[in-house]
Order: structure tokens, then sequence, then C-alpha cells
């Protein structure tokens, strides 16, 4: 901990940085992933403040689409409607534990909360259960995640007028490439 309380203590004496971050937001993508501590949408994109809307979930989930607020719909609505997001990137990732214990069948009963997002917020993902990487697994995963997507009103309505791409991609953690899913082909290729 004290090497990031050490970087905090010096992070905000270069203000002159930080001044225009103060005028507001404008970012172009929403970025929805893992709350994986591996995966730093910023590392991963080069972004820099102000560039992402993070959206942080266990296993990437996009919760369906309900009357009942959730945060997860409300940062995505105030991501498409108030900043005007141009694109939505779903990443999921490799060693994913979530998607590795919908996967495998663990048993989740000593973690209530978790279990029940999991199997409540996300339909099984398929791929094979011994793969550490849970490849296959996570990348349809993230596709289920971009459908879902769909379901929402307000992305709904900006994918009728062109005004939002969607975008699926998956990252690994032991190697540092990122893929993303190609329609044409249904295939995740090297970005």
């Amino acid at each position: 901990m004290q090497p990031l309380i050490d970087n905090a203590r010096t992070f905000g004496q270069r203000p002159e940085e930080f001044a225009a971050l103060a005028a507001g937001q404008s970012p172009e993508v929403l970025f929805i992933t893992c709350s994986d501590s591996r995966v730093v949408p910023a590392l991963i994109t080069g972004a820099r403040p102000g560039q992402l809307f993070e959206l942080r979930t266990a296993g990437n989930i996009v919760p369906p689409y309900a009357d009942r607020p959730s945060g997860e719909a409300a940062t995505i609505e105030y991501a498409v409607q108030v900043l005007g997001v141009r694109d939505i990137v779903v990443c999921g990732h490799s060693h994913c534990g979530a998607v590795g214990a919908l996967v495998r069948g663990d048993d989740l009963d000593a973690v209530p909360a978790v279990r029940d997002w999991l199997t409540g917020a996300t339909p099984l993902p398929s791929g094979p259960a011994e793969d550490p990487c849970v490849a296959e697994a996570v990348q349809n995963h993230a596709l289920a995640q971009v459908l879902r997507l769909r379901s929402y009103p307000c992305v709904e309505r900006k994918l009728a007028d062109g005004l939002l791409n969607l975008h699926a991609w998956y990252y690994e953690v032991h190697t540092g490439a990122v893929l993303a899913h190609r329609p044409q082909s249904d295939l995740f290729t090297a970005l």
C-alpha cells in the first residue's frame, strides 16, 4: 500500500497537467471491462485522463436492461446520452476468474453476491473448461455482452441513427496482446 500512497502524495504536484480537466469531460469511448486488477484500460489503450469513460464489473457483465435502475445501466446511459460516446468496447480478458468459474461450474456458495451476480446477469459462456486462459469462453462472453448492450434503449437509438459503434475485444494478460472481434469472419484477430 505504501508505494500507492507515496505516488498519490506526489501525483497532485503537477496541477498544470490537470487544469484543463476541470472544464469537463468529452470521452469518445465507453470501455466496459472486468474489475480484475490485471486489466488496466488506460494502460492497454494508452488513453490519457478524459479519453475513456470506464465501467468495470465482475466479469465485464452488462446486466439486462430493466425498469429498475442499476449503476451499470446508469453508466451506460450517461455515456451514450449525455457524453455522446461514439464507441463502446466490451473487453474480456484471459484467465478471467468470473468466466472460468461459470465454465467450470465452480461452487460459489461461499460468495453468494458473486454467485448471484454471475448466474443472474449473464448467459453461461461456452468454451473448454480445461483451458486456463478460458479464451474461447471469454470471447463468447464478450460477444454476449455486446448483444446485451443492444437491448438498452439509448444504445438501440444511437445504433439506428448510425451514431454509435459496438466492439468486442479480448485482452491476453499473459502477453499484452489485444484481439478484436471481426464480424465479417466471426473471429477475434489482432488489432
